[in-house]
């Protein structure tokens, strides 16, 4: 018996007036998904514990059966770990994104934030714009000063980590809820090490505003890296073993440091596929492959597909469409054909591990809807992959509950 769980990041959403009302689950084209509901058990699950921030952390900590009211400390943390950063006690790890403020002069807090990804920025771009950063005297005499070094993450994502950090009170926004927004009253606030970080986002944003990379990209009609964004903050985390906790051995596979984090703090096997961006663009057919692959040496392998919720921070509604389509036609239908031509049994959860709602481009906490298939044996719910169908179906108010339901025999 072989176990699958398939995540398509904040695919889930509300009606959307431009759809005809429908969800861009409802609208999408994804037989295969729709095959394994109409087979199998369709409800819905709250993934976020009420009063926690809607979020991946949060959400795909719950599906791993972590429960985080006991071992969420922040977003930041998690991420570390995938690049092997283990933080040392009384030291903060806090995500910083590459962002677009927009241009002109005008006051700092009157700037408006218009990407929380600087574009989509490459990977390779992305790292540069750090290392000048931390290149620079003045940047880095602060920051060596606030005990904060930066550690580059090959995305719009990079880690930062402070020593000896008091954090007690501090309010860190997410970037990707409030864009459009002036960013005056979402700096960071609420205790005296914020005004630290503060002054290190005022001092990048001086020194990168009009940097010969970021010139470069304005030439090239992109949008320039010319900030940085510290949120997501938190402290050392441990989560439980996996296979102690379920008996079974197994692999992830994603583009985006968190679900990496979350691997290996649990003890799974981390695989990085290459060409897997975290983006539309993304290697669907590599990730199909390591998964078929990881099978056979696994009991359980994760697939976890970035691509909707980015999408839908960067208000590009028919991409979220088509990666709901191609997670359905390259990832799932590729793994059950491979499963079902080996004669291998097997059990599937599918689900979006929360909202990302297209009205807001951010995230919501209302519970989702998922898919429970087993090859063995025909439970059929006779409903599509859809927010409504999932509300016709079963409820579970714990996402914790998800993976035992998976092993359960």
């Amino acid at each position: 018996m072989k176990y699958v769980l398939i995540i398509g990041d904040g695919m889930a959403d509300n009606p959307v007036d431009s759809l005809g009302g429908k969800t861009p689950l409802e609208y999408a084209k994804k037989p295969e998904i729709d095959a394994l509901a109409r087979a199998g058990e369709v409800g819905t699950v709250r993934t976020i514990p009420e009063g926690l921030p809607a979020g991946s952390d949060t959400a795909i900590l719950s599906i791993f059966g972590c429960d985080p009211r006991v071992c969420y400390t922040g977003r930041a943390p998690l991420e570390a770990a995938a690049s092997g950063l283990l933080l040392e006690p009384g030291s903060v790890a806090y995500r910083c994104n590459m962002v677009t403020f927009e241009d002109g002069n005008i006051p700092f807090e009157e700037k408006k934030i218009l990407s929380h990804s600087a574009g989509s920025i490459e990977g390779d771009v992305s790292d540069a714009v750090v290392e000048a950063l931390m290149s620079d005297k003045r940047f880095r005499a602060a920051a060596e000063e606030a005990g904060l070094s930066i550690h580059p993450g090959h995305s719009f994502r990079h880690i930062a980590v402070q020593k000896a950090a008091d954090i007690t009170g501090i309010a860190l926004i997410p970037p990707h809820d409030h864009l459009g927004e002036k960013i005056g009253g979402l700096l960071p606030s609420g205790c005296e090490n914020a005004k630290v970080l503060l002054s290190l986002m005022k001092l990048a944003h001086e020194i990168l505003d009009r940097h010969p990379i970021n010139e470069k990209r304005r030439a090239e009609g992109k949008m320039p890296a010319n900030g940085i964004w510290f949120w997501a903050e938190g402290t050392a985390v441990a989560l439980p073993d996996f296979t102690k906790q379920y008996g079974k051995s197994g692999a992830v596979i994603s583009a985006v440091p968190l679900c990496h984090g979350i691997a290996r703090l649990a003890g799974l096997e981390l695989i990085t596929v290459e060409g897997a961006t975290g983006e539309l663009d993304t290697n669907y057919e590599g990730k199909a492959s390591a998964a078929i692959e990881a099978l056979k040496s696994y009991d359980f392998a994760a697939v976890h597909l970035e691509a909707p919720d980015e999408c839908t921070h960067n208000g590009d509604l028919e991409g979220k469409i088509q990666a709901i389509e191609w997670l359905s036609s390259r990832i799932v239908g590729p793994i059950v054909r491979a499963l079902r031509e080996s004669g291998t049994p097997f059990r599937m959860l599918i689900l979006s591990d929360h909202k990302t709602l297209t009205a807001t481009r951010g995230h919501d906490g209302d519970p989702v809807p998922y898919i429970l298939y087993d090859s063995r044996e025909m439970s059929p719910s006779g409903r599509a992959y859809t927010e409504a169908e999932g509300l016709a179906g079963p409820f579970i108010s714990e996402g914790v509950s998800l993976m035992p339901r998976l092993f359960s025999e």
